[in-house]
C-alpha cells in the first residue's frame, strides 16, 4: 500500500494477480450505499483506491476508543448492511483488522477474497475468525476478540448452518500457520457454546 497525499493510496499485489473482480465488487456494493473507499483505477496487480483517514477496528479496541460490545455490533450491522446488497455479495474476511473507524462510520477493506455466495457463510467466517484468535493461548487479544465474539454473535444471529463451509475455508487458506489451523476444532467449539 502507497499513499499518494491525502486522497489517494495504491494497492499492488507484488505476487501478481488480476484486481479487475476485486474493484467490480468494491464498486457494486458502493453504488449500493455499502461503506467501502472509492475505486479510481484498476488493472493488472493495482488497485487506485481513495485514502481512508483513521483507524482500524482492532486499533480502536486496543486503544480502549472502541468497546467490545460495540465493536461486535458494528461487524454485525456491516453484515447485516452487505446482506442487503443485490447479488449476494460475501467479503469473507471481514473482521477487526479489515475495518477502519473514519470520520464517516466504518469502511471495510481488503475485497481480495469476495465472491458471491450464501450470506450465512460470511457470518460464520467472522464469528470462527474472532475465536480463532480467542482460542489462541498466546495472542494478546484473545480476551478482546472473545468478548467482541459474544457481542457480535448476539446481534448477527446464528452462524452455525455455515459452520462446515467456513470450516473448510479456513483450513483450506495458504496464509494460515499450521497452529492457526490446528486451533480451528477449539474455534468452532467456542462459536457453538456461545451460540
Amino acid at each position: 500500500m502507497y499513499a499518494f497525499g491525502d486522497a489517494l493510496v495504491l494497492r499492488t499485489y507484488r505476487a501478481g494477480g488480476d484486481v479487475t473482480t476485486e474493484a467490480a465488487i468494491m464498486r457494486h456494493v458502493g453504488r449500493h450505499g455499502f461503506p467501502v473507499p472509492e475505486v479510481f483505477g484498476a488493472g493488472g496487480r493495482d488497485l487506485w483506491l481513495e485514502r481512508l483517514h483513521g483507524q482500524t477496528m482492532l486499533l480502536a479496541v486496543t486503544r480502549k476508543e472502541l468497546t467490545h460490545d460495540d465493536a461486535g455490533t458494528v461487524l454485525a450491522n456491516l453484515h447485516h448492511r452487505l446482506r442487503g446488497v443485490p447479488g449476494r455479495i460475501l467479503h469473507l474476511d471481514l473482521h477487526p483488522a479489515n475495518v477502519m473507524m473514519t470520520a464517516r462510520g466504518p469502511v471495510v477493506i481488503d475485497w481480495r477474497n469476495a465472491r458471491t455466495g450464501p450470506p450465512g457463510l460470511d457470518v460464520a467466517l467472522t464469528a470462527l475468525i474472532l475465536a480463532q484468535v480467542a482460542v489462541d493461548p498466546e495472542h494478546p487479544a484473545r480476551t478482546a476478540a472473545r468478548e467482541i465474539l459474544t457481542a457480535f454473535l448476539r446481534a448477527a444471529g446464528d452462524p452455525l448452518s455455515d459452520m462446515d463451509g467456513a470450516v473448510a475455508m479456513r483450513r483450506a487458506d495458504p496464509n494460515l500457520s499450521e497452529a492457526e489451523t490446528g486451533r480451528l476444532a477449539a474455534a468452532r467449539l467456542m462459536v457453538e457454546s456461545a451460540v
